[in-house]
């Protein structure tokens, strides 16, 4: 009879721990991203595990991204979630161990008039004590420890959030910096544009007035020049509103922005490799905070089903102090209580049902939400993958449509000279010329934009830089 006795005595004693423990879904993971180039290297080596300051070589724009992750809003909100989440794992924690509280009084009573009226009555007593108290819950079926594993759930997907905000932060201030450099190669295409212009108008005026070429070519010359020249105030407007895009990224008002290297020497990447996918669940951060979510909620079914069961609560207290009555003392006197207490739930109109059906729904939510959240990074590194590869396609015929259109202006230009052909021909060459420029730029700014997509997409860019790291560690964490 005793030995059937013991397992009952010791998980009474130990405890045990209701609702289902977590585990990492199965999820359907593709072998390897689509959109990956085919003479792209294959591995677990992947683009997100390089640090930031490695992948952007420019020191202006480190220097730009160093400042964004020290000074910028939205870093300092997700620093003080994590401190909120990191304490609140402390104070669910708490509750688990004895709550030992101290208190103290010392009441006095005179009382002054006719003792007749008040003969049950003494004229003066003190009554001095000093006592602890003692609370505990006694956590036999886990309510407690799996209110402590959801703070902890809390906590991960809290600062899987602060990592997410750096590696949106470090792209945005990258895609931002570059749409810079590119707007300033813009202007540069336009100044050169109308300098050259200038003198053709020039020229074509001489021949005008040495009749050698008509009014009509005049006015085309015109349409020329003032085409360039309205360029540049637009080019210059959006300059502006991309150095305050950027300003407010540091934390600071608007203002100028300082420059480094020019846009075709910001990146030299022969090879993009995207890694293995099953990796990207534990380097993305939002796919980590959307699995702390999901353990927090399957730790929450646990704290509703302890509910179904009872109660055990240990209080007592242990004291001393004494009595004087009338100059009297009576004492010391000692207090010793102890009051093991228990409630067992019977009847509450389906509360306890409807808070673990209102658990259940909610795990089922971050479990879709975590399933949500895999596939969308997946899509995002193959939609990445293949603009990256095919804004370099584009790029290069677009070098090679600027440098035909380049030798068609020449051509065009000598021809006319020539009395060949008509300044109409030199218009429609030089109009194109000038619009496949500017789309060259832009070509080149958006193969750049698809590395820093794609960097984000692998889930690099939260490390902080060697400068911001500290010295030493801060300890352990509170949990």
């Amino acid at each position: 009879m005793r030995r059937r006795a013991l397992p009952f005595l010791t998980l009474l004693v130990a405890g045990c721990t209701v609702g289902p423990d977590y585990h990492r879904p199965e999820l359907s993971v593709p072998s390897e991203f689509r959109g990956r180039a085919p003479d792209a290297p294959a591995g677990a080596q992947s683009l997100g595990d390089v640090a930031w300051w490695q992948i952007f070589q420019d020191e202006t724009l480190q220097s730009l991204i160093r400042t964004t992750l020290a000074e910028n809003y939205d870093v300092r909100i997700a620093a003080a979630r994590v401190l909120q989440a990191r304490a609140q794992v402390t104070y669910t924690r708490s509750f688990q161990a004895p709550d030992l509280s101290g208190s103290a009084a010392a009441p006095y009573q005179r009382i002054i008039g006719d003792q007749d009226r008040a003969p049950f009555q003494f004229k003066e007593t003190f009554s001095p004590l000093a006592s602890f108290d003692l609370f505990w819950e006694i956590d036999f079926w886990g309510r407690l420890r799996r209110a402590t594993e959801a703070s902890r759930g809390d906590l991960l997907a809290t600062e899987s959030a602060q990592r997410f905000v750096t590696t949106t932060l470090v792209s945005d201030v990258a895609t931002a910096y570059f749409q810079l450099r590119e707007l300033d190669l813009e202007l540069e295409i336009s100044k050169r544009t109308l300098a050259s212009r200038e003198n053709a108008l020039r020229l074509v005026k001489i021949r005008q007035q040495g009749d050698v070429a008509g009014m009509m070519d005049v006015r085309q010359a015109e349409v020329l020049l003032f085409t360039a020249a309205a360029t540049v105030p637009d080019v210059e407007r959006r300059i502006e509103q991309t150095e305050n895009l950027i300003s407010v990224l540091l934390g600071r008002n608007p203002d100028a922005v300082p420059r480094g290297r020019p846009l075709l020497q910001q990146l030299a990447l022969p090879a993009v490799p995207a890694g293995l996918p099953s990796s990207l669940l534990e380097r993305r951060p939002d796919v980590v905070q959307a699995e702390g979510q999901l353990a927090a909620a399957t730790a929450r079914i646990g704290v509703a089903k302890a509910d179904y069961f009872p109660r055990v609560l240990l209080t007592g207290a242990v004291g001393a102090g004494g009595i004087r009555i009338d100059s009297t003392w009576f004492g010391p006197q000692g207090v010793l209580a102890v009051a093991p207490q228990a409630t067992i739930p019977i009847f509450n109109w389906g509360r306890t049902g409807a808070g673990v059906d209102t658990a259940r729904g909610a795990a089922e939510e971050a479990l879709a939400r975590y399933q949500q959240t895999v596939q969308g990074a997946f899509r995002d590194v193959s939609d990445s993958l293949v603009e990256h590869r095919k804004r370099g396609e584009t790029r290069v015929q677009q070098e090679a449509l600027v440098e035909s259109l380049r030798d068609a202006a020449r051509l065009a230009g000598v021809r006319y000279r020539g009395g060949v052909s008509s300044y109409l021909e030199v218009l429609d060459t030089e109009r194109q010329l000038f619009d496949s420029e500017l789309q060259l730029a832009q070509a080149q700014r958006d193969e750049l934009l698809a590395v820093v997509r794609l960097y984000r997409a692998l889930g690099g860019g939260w490390e902080a830089s060697p400068e911001q790291r500290p010295a030493a560690s801060t300890g352990a964490r509170a949990y």
